[in-house]
């Protein structure tokens, strides 16, 4: 019942058509057992009653009813589908709408394939329940109540006889209903598996052709496609099992009805003719057909409870991360200062891995702060709660001194720009990508921008200059120039707060340095928080934060590499002229806790 509520609140504003259409359908069904009252009027009066001017006003008569019966076929066909495409694209919107708001947990939760199957195939099925199962089901009832209101006025000796089989119809469809349930859950299950490998590969296609694992691939998805494959036939299988039970008990019914309505007619029952026995005949069709489409109703609508549910889960899903109720929106044209205040804040994924413990920071509006730290140290997640991508698990992230969780997400997610350490490029052309924050931006504001991020000058070379298409996530460019696009894309927010994460480590030096004197000298004022592991890029900061081992430690260049050992070691790898004295303790020195 549950999936119907969900379905029939996506039918707002359509559900008249589906009522509509259901009633049409209830009146074709009933519109076609006229014709069987007027086979017994030609068989009796026109056949068997010699009357044969009643035979080409009864035939043109049933021919009528044939007509009327197409017309209505088609229009509830019509009103019916109309209604679930209208269902389709609203439900749809909806999930789109709802992923949209989604925390990041959510995507490290649900799988991109997964939620493909969600929004194609799943609502498929829905759409396939509103224009044809709906309608199947009340045919298939509307016809057995009638016909059986029908033949009892007829005869109820002979339909007591057809009676008889019902029993075991209700308990076959039971039994069946049990088994198959699970099925059609796997199935959808399989299928989304197939979804996830598909686009897992074809995102990575890259990396399966420089490791030369297209057969490994292969293999994988064949092995997906198996499992899909026999799930299904699993499910076809037991649908084949029941076919032969359902189609053996339909056909009973024209046997009894020959068998049961010959007797009537040799011994000459009152009120039982020859016509009535064609009556019961055709009738008698009609319920075969019905009955016998019970198995595919049955898989229908099981396979329209599984999509629904996992429709629901996602139309249905709450971010963990939202506005407050008691969050302050900045007024209408303000921006934050930039400031920026990590207190004793600590953070722990959902595995239970503690990533940041006690960390305390302060940068002053205006400020560059730079992060370094070995991998897995913290330096993206820091970047993730300064954007509440993620919500601290203890200690408090503040900014201009409010707490983010006292902040609107619109208000944080404009004022804090990142150009991200993956790179990700819409297949848009370059301006669009630029400009993804402000449609409206102007093309020279877009150029402008793209020279603060050294991009200007390779986006002119392009075949179409600032025009050019970008192929899907950036196909085509190399990763110095992705990272260049992105950076002008963060600018071109003009934020409070510019975080860099780790984005010029695929541009050359001579690029960093030329993007190191723009950012500089920004059009607008802004905090500027920059990850990387170069030393040319950090060294002129106003602050430099080592984390190690979800600890920080802050200080300037000078500082660090006279006390941090991490920091100390990254100089000196990277050949770093005119280094003070190290004053501080190597890892290699310490031995059984003491230092040697």
């Amino acid at each position: 019942m549950k999936s119907l509520r969900f379905l029939w609140s996506k039918l707002k504003g359509e559900r008249w058509k589906v009522i509509v259409g259901l009633l049409l359908s209830s009146l074709g069904c009933l519109i076609a057992l006229i014709n069987p009252y007027l086979s017994k009027s030609l068989v009796d009066g026109g056949i068997v009653g010699g009357r044969t001017e009643l035979v080409i006003p009864l035939v043109s008569a049933m021919f009528g009813v044939v007509i009327v019966k197409g017309l209505v076929f088609f229009l509830k066909v019509l009103l019916l589908e109309q209604s679930s495409q209208a269902m389709v694209i609203k439900t749809r919107c909806t999930i789109f709408e709802n992923i949209q708001h989604q925390d990041m947990a959510f995507f490290d939760r649900v799988r991109s394939g997964d939620l493909i199957t969600r929004s194609t195939g799943d609502l498929n099925f829905l759409r396939h329940f509103v224009a044809w199962v709906s309608y199947c089901v009340t045919d298939a009832v509307v016809i057995i109540v009638s016909s059986y209101i029908m033949l009892f006025s007829v005869s109820w000796q002979l339909t007591l006889a057809l009676l008889a089989i019902t029993p075991f119809l209700l308990l076959t469809t039971v039994l069946y209903s049990k088994k198959v349930r699970p099925l059609y859950r796997h199935n959808r299950e399989c299928l989304s598996r197939i979804n996830n490998g598909a686009s897992e590969n074809i995102d990575g296609n890259r990396v399966v052709k420089a490791f030369a694992r297209e057969e490994y691939e292969n293999e994988k998805f064949d092995k997906l496609s198996r499992e899909y494959k026999d799930a299904i036939l699993r499910a076809a299988t037991a649908n084949q099992k029941l076919s032969p039970i359902m189609t053996f008990f339909s056909q009973s019914l024209t046997v009894i009805a020959m068998l049961v309505g010959g007797l009537l007619c040799i011994y000459q029952t009152p009120g039982f003719t020859v016509g009535s026995l064609t009556l019961f005949i055709s009738v008698g069709a009609s319920l075969t057909a019905a009955i016998t489409n019970i198995p595919n109703l049955i898989n229908a609508t099981h396979q329209f409870k599984v999509s629904a549910q996992k429709v629901m889960e996602i139309c249905d899903a709450t971010p963990a991360i939202c506005d407050s109720p008691d969050a302050t929106a900045l007024p209408e044209g303000a921006r934050l200062r930039g400031k920026i205040e990590f207190r004793n804040v600590s953070f722990a994924y959902q595995d239970g891995k503690t990533i940041l413990d006690g960390v305390s920071f302060t940068v002053e509006p205006g400020e560059t702060v730079a992060i370094m730290g070995p991998t897995g140290s913290g330096k993206t997640t820091l970047v993730n709660l300064l954007a509440r991508f993620y919500d601290v698990t203890g200690g408090t992230v503040l900014l201009d001194d409010l707490d983010v969780r006292r902040r609107t997400l619109a208000d944080i997610h404009r004022s804090v720009g990142i150009a991200p350490q993956e790179v990700f490029l819409f297949s848009d052309t370059v301006d669009g990508n630029i400009a993804f924050s402000n449609i409206e931006m102007s093309e020279e504001a877009v150029k402008e921008y793209a020279r603060l991020a050294a991009a200007d000058d390779f986006i002119r070379n392009m075949s179409e200059g600032y025009d050019t298409i970008v192929g899907e996530r950036g196909v085509g460019l190399s990763g110095g120039q992705k990272q260049r696009i992105a950076l002008a894309r963060a600018l071109a927010a003009e934020p409070s707060i510019l975080v860099l994460d780790d984005t010029t480590s695929a541009v050359d030096m001579e690029t960093e340095k030329q993007i190191q004197q723009s950012l500089g000298h920004l059009p607008f004022p802004c905090t500027k928080v920059i990850v990387a592991q170069r030393i040319s890029s950090v060294r002129d900061a106003d602050k430099i934060m080592i984390l190690e081992d979800g600890h920080l430690d802050i200080g300037t260049h000078e500082t660090l590499a006279r006390s941090n050992a991490y920091y100390r070691e990254v100089c000196e790898l990277q050949d770093v002229a005119d280094l003070p004295p190290f004053e501080g303790v190597r890892p290699q020195e310490v031995r059984g806790g003491a230092t040697v």
